[in-house]
């Protein structure tokens, strides 16, 4: 059984959702947000890192 420990984003406000992450043993980054617990994202280090990036730079956009 694989146990995961979630931690809150620190860029999460104490009113609003939060968004939570874990790492699992394998390696891969587990997301998922206050309101709907069960629905669980799963991506990996450097795909997260890539959204990030791309979230702070400016350059995502919606399709």
């Amino acid at each position: 059984m694989n146990i995961l420990r979630w931690q809150k984003s620190s860029f999460s406000e104490a009113a609003s959702s939060c968004i939570y992450l874990a790492e699992a043993r394998t390696g891969t980054i587990h997301l998922r947000e206050s309101d709907t617990p069960e629905a669980i994202l799963t991506t990996t280090p450097d795909r997260l890192r890539h959204l990030i990036s791309r979230i702070k730079g400016g350059t995502l956009t919606r399709r």
